[in-house]
């Protein structure tokens, strides 16, 4: 006698109705639906809300140490990287459907509901009052923060090189240098006088430097234009 042959539908039917009662089933995925999207829009509403709060209550067992900074340490990696760390409400960017599903996740694992986000992004990533890489964080008090979520694509390799020239106003001179120096060396022998000499090359660079310390000036106080260590945790356009 052949045996008969496995209905996988009807084995996965009868295990459901072991578990779930099904006259009601229909009803209880309408709700379970309806709770995740209660859940969901609470979360929209808690990113785009100020919380007075300034940590949240974690389950440190269930905390991934990996993922736990302090503020000192989002501050120097903002002001090498001319990043800023501000309220998750002032992010114009859309939220991905992975940050909503990981603080949904957070929250469920933890049994607490988070507030007070804040995201690290470049400025042009979020909506600032005029006076590539976000990471979302929730507060956890005593200035640490826990990394919930990151998305998008990473900084350029040659950021952090390129935005030490707007560290301090020092290392500003020192850019304003070497292009006045890159210039001078770009002016054609004889342009001003038969003889090339130590002095014309002197009065040329300073000429050269006062020439793009001016634009750089104009540049800066018209665009609101502020160094790294000012703008990290600034929600100002020209802070």
């Amino acid at each position: 006698m052949l045996l008969p042959r496995t209905n996988i539908e009807q084995k996965l039917s009868k295990l459901r109705s072991k578990e779930f009662d099904p006259s009601t089933w229909k009803t209880q995925i309408q709700e379970i639906f309806r709770r995740d999207e209660r859940h969901e829009k609470q979360i929209i509403q808690n990113l785009d809300t100020k919380a007075e709060r300034v940590g949240n209550t974690f389950d440190f067992d269930q905390l991934e140490t990996s993922k736990i900074y302090h503020l000192n340490q989002i501050q120097k990696i903002c002001i090498d990287y001319r990043l800023r760390f501000l309220d998750s409400r002032y992010f114009k960017g859309k939220l991905p459907a992975s940050a909503i599903s990981a603080i949904k996740e957070l929250e469920n694992k933890h049994q607490t509901t988070l507030k007070g986000f804040k995201i690290v992004a470049p400025s042009k990533l979020f909506k600032l009052e005029n006076a590539d890489d976000p990471l979302l964080f929730a507060p956890m008090g005593n200035d640490y923060f826990y990394l919930v979520h990151k998305w998008g694509n990473d900084l350029h390799p040659l950021r952090k090189t390129m935005m030490w020239f707007f560290k301090s106003f020092e290392n500003l001179i020192f850019l304003t240098f070497l292009v006045s120096l890159l210039l001078t060396f770009m002016i054609p022998d004889g342009l001003f006088s038969k003889e090339n000499s130590t002095s014309e090359f002197i009065m040329i660079f300073f000429f050269m430097f006062k020439s793009v310390a001016a634009v750089v000036l104009f540049y800066g106080f018209a665009l609101g234009k502020n160094f790294n260590t000012a703008i990290w945790n600034s929600k100002y356009f020209n802070a």
